[in-house]
């Protein structure tokens, strides 16, 4: 199984410590450093997941770097802070018409970070002989009319419900959190699990799902197998995939 993933990618960095006091100059706490993490991040996490899945993946992503630093308190596993370095890219540049065939599926996962606008992406659903999927940060519309499912989770649908058509809702899969996904009105429930850190929980949410209905041409159980994935990344800390 071949699949190309289309996006913006970052690296996520965690930085652990201890809070043992509050600063006195500010009601913010002081985080002391004790080690630090680092793996690719947005579209170069759903590669990532892809692969531990047994999938062939291919990338076209960004070449500056978009850093992602979170503070963490490492006996609680709070995050206090979030530190986004250098966080645009220049819009692709590459031409994609003649490799689109080698592909059982293609992904795109776009952040909205000036990778990609809609224009490429109505391109690229014109180009494509296989399905195509869309995770978007972007409001959607009729730019992407013409994908074969659009996954967003509940925030992102709250900001765009109101620019969605009755042919738009026919392709959304919405993740709800602990309380599963939805699509076409169908809730499609999780198993209640002690959550540890929620990032990237997305990118391998969307990695299962397309990797499994590419098995299957059947969404629903490909819902069922993205949920459970899923589940067993977000009881890991930090951006892990499977």
């Amino acid at each position: 199984m071949n699949i190309l993933v289309i996006g913006d990618s970052c690296v996520d960095k965690f930085i652990y410590g201890d809070i043992e006091r509050i600063c006195p100059e500010a009601p913010v706490p002081v985080l002391q450093p004790r080690y630090s993490t680092q793996n690719p991040g947005m579209a170069s996490n759903v590669v990532k997941n892809l692969e531990s899945l047994g999938v062939i993946a291919d990338l076209i992503t960004n070449k500056e770097q978009i850093l992602k630093i979170r503070y963490i308190d490492d006996k609680s596993g709070q995050m206090v802070m979030r530190l986004d370095e250098n966080d645009r890219c220049e819009r692709i540049l590459i031409d994609v018409q003649n490799i689109f065939h080698k592909y059982d599926a293609i992904i795109i996962s776009d952040y909205n970070k000036g990778f990609l606008h809609t224009d490429d992406i109505e391109e690229y659903i014109q180009l494509a002989q296989c399905p195509i999927f869309l995770d978007s940060k972007k409001i959607l519309g009729e730019w992407c009319n013409e994908f074969r499912f659009i996954k967003i989770n509940n925030r992102e649908y709250e900001s765009t419900k109101r620019t969605l058509t009755k042919n738009l809702k026919e392709k959304l899969i919405i993740t709800r959190g602990p309380y599963g996904s939805e699509h076409e009105g169908e809730l499609f429930p999780v198993s209640s699990v002690e959550v540890k850190d929620t990032s990237g929980a997305g990118d391998t949410f969307l990695a299962a799902l397309v990797k499994k209905y590419v098995e299957t041409k059947d969404i629903k159980q490909s819902i069922v197998f993205a949920n459970e994935c899923a589940t067993l990344v977000v009881q890991k800390r930090g951006v892990s995939a499977l």
